[in-house]
């Protein structure tokens, strides 16, 4: 069976994006969220025994620089990512 692929347009005139490839950047953007996130639980409590295994909530992160930046902002604009600023993404 063949995939259908769908084209974000562009007004812009730049390239549009395959949604195969927001899948992969998606993909690729939660995989890094969740070391960032496992690495960040893992420091919080390291002076004080009582916080340890704390989660942490709201990181934002730099998304894999596999993908160009014109992925992340149009994964933020269908509301998939929420920019923080900066370069730096979060989960809405």
């Amino acid at each position: 069976m063949k995939s259908q692929e769908v084209v974000v347009s562009e007004p812009s005139g730049q390239p549009a994006l395959s949604e195969e490839e927001l899948k992969r950047a998606y993909n690729a953007f939660k995989k890094r969220l969740k070391v960032t996130r496992l690495d960040q639980e893992s420091r919080l409590g390291a002076s004080r025994p009582m916080t340890a295994g704390k989660k942490a909530d709201d990181i934002s992160i730099n998304p894999p620089s596999e993908f160009p930046r014109e992925v992340w902002k149009e994964l933020a604009r269908l509301g998939r990512i929420k920019d923080s600023g900066g370069g730096f993404y979060k989960m809405p």
